[in-house]
């Protein structure tokens, strides 16, 4: 059985029909197209399918689409300012060799990005904290953390 839900998608509007048992994740990647977001274990635990809805990172995995009425989303596509822009997390991730394999990295970012709207002075308790339910198998996390510091760096003297 399909239903109408209406949602706001990286700040643009979306209607669509969808199965009322299909996830936000499956629905993101195959009716908007949006495959930035990362299906892992598809049960909540690895943190690669992360993103914000209504200011709030969630596993897109374990959120049924037609949970998403109404509600803003926002996705890893929908980090970039602009084209030609690259977030201060995703230039500090790629400078600082923070994604090997990149399955992991969409859901980081979207984690670390709220991370950084909430504490624009992390530690790295809080980063450890911030990271913890995504789970990297490449990196070991250490140039993670650098590149969250230094995005944290960058987005300070952008503020000032």
């Amino acid at each position: 059985m399909k239903r109408i839900v209406e949602f706001t998608v990286n700040g643009e509007a979306r209607e669509m029909a969808v199965e009322t048992c299909c996830s936000l994740l499956d629905a993101l990647r195959d009716d908007v197209g949006l495959t930035g977001t990362k299906k892992g274990c598809d049960v909540g635990d690895c943190g690669a399918c992360t993103v914000i809805v209504d200011g709030e990172p969630v596993n897109a995995c374990l959120m049924l689409a037609v949970e998403a009425e109404g509600r803003v989303v926002e996705t890893v596509e929908g980090l970039q300012p602009a084209v030609d822009t690259l977030h201060p997390l995703q230039d500090a991730f790629m400078r600082h060799g923070a994604s090997q394999c990149g399955f992991c990295t969409p859901g980081i970012l979207m984690l670390d990005k709220k991370l950084l709207d909430d504490n624009p002075h992390p530690t790295d308790e809080d980063i450890r904290f911030g990271l913890s339910g995504n789970i990297c198998r490449c990196t070991g996390y250490t140039k993670i953390f650098d590149a969250i510091k230094s995005a944290a760096r960058e987005l300070e003297a952008a503020r000032s």
